[in-house]
């Protein structure tokens, strides 16, 4: 009984010591030091003490902690801080606005090449059998490939423009009767003989 006693005690004082302190209630706002934003899910607690939150939409957090706590506040890719609740606390509530930086990690530079060692790098692109681009450029310009992208690409704005025209043009012709054929044209007749008879059609 007289060993169970002593090592109780230790757990006795430290509960007491707990129970003498006072409960405080920690509320505040949570910022970004670079663009005074509110930061969202701050981990909030207190180390090896089992409390903790986080802080919400607009950076808003509240926990209860006790006098002389530690409080931690994490995020990724932010510095952690810590404050330390005074010990004697003389309101039950303490406020805070606490801004926090951007935690700025410098990796090491790393090479990614396609072969385990520089000296096979090195081999391979000496023995690599490079085509001369001027080559390709005349085979992409030749007239057999240039006549066949002409043909399958789509028709341009100035075209699809004109396309429209005539058609509108053959529409409203449309409402005022037949279309009228050239080749019984008297009138077109006469100036095709005319044409002919100064010799227009003759080659040069």
């Amino acid at each position: 009984m007289l060993v169970l006693g002593v090592l109780l005690a230790p757990a006795r004082s430290v509960a007491q010591d707990q129970q003498d302190k006072k409960v405080i209630q920690l509320s505040g706002i949570i910022l970004n030091a670079d663009s005074t934003d509110a930061v969202p899910g701050v981990n909030i607690y207190v180390p090896k003490k089992g409390r903790g939150t986080s802080s919400g939409r607009f950076g808003y957090f509240s926990m209860p902690v006790l006098e002389g706590d530690s409080v931690v506040f994490s995020f990724i890719g932010l510095k952690k801080q810590t404050f330390k609740v005074p010990d004697i606390v003389e309101n039950d509530r303490i406020s805070l606005i606490l801004t926090m930086e951007v935690d700025e990690i410098a990796l090491a530079e790393i090479e990614v090449m396609p072969y385990p060692t520089e000296d096979e790098f090195k081999r391979a692109i000496l023995a690599m059998n490079v085509v001369d681009p001027m080559a390709i450029s005349r085979a992409n310009m030749s007239p057999e490939m240039l006549l066949r992208w002409a043909e399958s690409m789509p028709a341009s704005g100035e075209e699809n423009f004109r396309y429209f025209q005539q058609g509108q043009m053959l529409q409203n012709q449309d409402l005022y009767g037949p279309r009228p054929l050239r080749i019984l044209d008297p009138f077109a007749w006469s100036q095709f003989i005319r044409s002919i008879k100064r010799g227009d059609l003759k080659s040069k």
